[in-house]
C-alpha cells in the first residue's frame, strides 16, 4: 500500500531570529503530546495585539497538542544607556507606599523596599525611545512568525510522514495476525465438533432420563460462545477504517485512538473464546500489535 504524508505529529520544534532596527529577537516553538490544543505563549505583552494575533495563527495551524512559544525580544539602543520612565516609578512608589499603609494598620512589619528591587519592576526602565509606536514592531514579528510557523508544520509533517509508516505497518500486522487467527479457528473446527459429541456422548452416558434434545442444545449454544467469526470480521473492518482514516489527510489522533480500544476488545475477545493454544498464542501477539500501535497512535495529530 502505498504511504501518503497526510498524517501529522504532535511532536515539532522550530527556532528563529529576526531583526528590524534597533530591535532583534528570538523565536522558539514547540509541541508535544495533548489531548486538545494548548497554547501558552510567553511574548512581551507591552506591544498591542501581538498575542492575539499570533494565537490567532497558531489555531489555525494546529489541532491538537500542548504548544509553547517563546518570544525573546531585545532593543539596542544608540546612545547606548537606560532611562527611568517617570510615570511608571510614581505608580510603583504609590503601590508599595500603599502595601506597606495597609501592612502597618494591621500591625505588619515589612523590609523596607531597595531601589534594585523597584527597578525591577517592569516598565520603569527602559531603553531610550521606549516610548515610540510599537505598530511597526508587531507587524515585524507577525510577518517574521509566518516562517517561523510554517518550518514547525513542515516538522510535525515530517514526523507525521514517519508515523505513518509505522501505523501502517501495524495494521499490516493486525491484518496478517487476522488471517492467521481465521486459519487456526477454521482448523480447530473438527476437533471442536468431536469434542462436543464427546461431550454429549458422557453426559447421556452418566445422566440417566436427560433429554438428549436439551443436552444437544446446551452443548450447541456453548459452541456458539466459542465461535470467533465475529471478531475477526470486525477486527478485519477496523484495519479497513484505519486505513481510510490515514488516508483522509484530516487530524485522525482521536478517531485512531478510539479504534485501537475497539482493536484490543476484539483481541482480548479472541483469547478469551480460543479453546485452542494456537489461536490462544495468535491472540496475544495479536493484543501486543494494536498495543504497540496505540502508543504511536498518541502523537497523532
Amino acid at each position: 500500500m502505498a504511504i501518503s504524508q497526510s498524517v501529522t505529529s504532535m511532536t515539532g520544534f522550530a527556532a528563529a531570529r529576526g531583526a528590524q532596527g534597533p530591535w532583534s529577537w528570538t523565536w522558539e516553538l514547540r509541541s508535544v503530546n495533548g489531548k486538545g490544543l494548548d497554547l501558552r505563549l510567553r511574548v512581551p505583552d507591552w506591544i498591542s495585539g501581538l498575542e492575539a494575533a499570533l494565537r490567532a495563527r497558531l489555531a489555525k495551524a494546529l489541532a491538537r497538542g500542548n504548544v509553547t512559544l517563546n518570544l525573546r525580544l531585545q532593543a539596542e539602543d544608540a546612545g547606548g544607556h537606560l532611562r527611568i520612565n517617570p510615570a511608571h516609578l510614581d505608580d510603583v512608589l504609590n503601590a508599595i507606599a500603599e502595601v506597606e499603609a495597609r501592612a502597618m494598620a494591621r500591625g505588619l512589619s515589612l523590609a523596607p523596599a531597595r531601589p534594585g528591587d523597584v527597578l525591577s519592576v517592569r516598565g520603569v526602565l527602559e531603553t531610550a525611545g521606549g516610548d515610540e509606536d510599537t505598530g511597526a514592531l508587531k507587524e515585524a514579528l507577525c510577518a517574521d512568525f509566518e516562517e517561523v510557523l510554517a518550518d514547525f508544520v513542515a516538522m510535525r509533517r515530517s514526523e507525521g510522514a514517519a508515523l505513518h509508516a509505522l501505523l501502517d505497518g501495524h495494521l499490516s500486522d493486525i491484518a496478517r495476525l487476522t488471517d492467521a487467527a481465521a486459519t487456526a479457528a477454521e482448523g480447530r473446527r473438527a476437533d471442536a465438533a468431536q469434542a462436543l459429541q464427546d461431550s454429549l456422548a458422557r453426559v447421556m452416558d452418566g445422566a440417566a432420563g436427560a433429554d438428549p434434545a436439551r443436552v444437544a442444545q446446551e452443548l450447541a449454544m456453548i459452541a456458539v460462545k466459542a465461535e470467533v467469526t465475529e471478531e475477526i470480521g470486525r477486527l478485519r473492518a477496523h484495519v479497513d477504517a484505519a486505513r481510510d482514516l490515514l488516508a483522509s489527510g484530516a487530524p485522525v489522533g482521536r478517531k485512531l485512538d478510539f479504534l485501537t480500544q475497539e482493536f484490543n476488545r476484539e483481541a482480548n475477545t479472541l483469547c478469551a473464546k480460543a479453546q485452542s493454544s494456537a489461536l490462544t498464542a495468535i491472540g496475544l501477539e495479536l493484543k501486543v500489535a494494536v498495543d504497540q500501535m496505540r502508543e504511536q497512535v498518541q502523537n497523532v495529530e
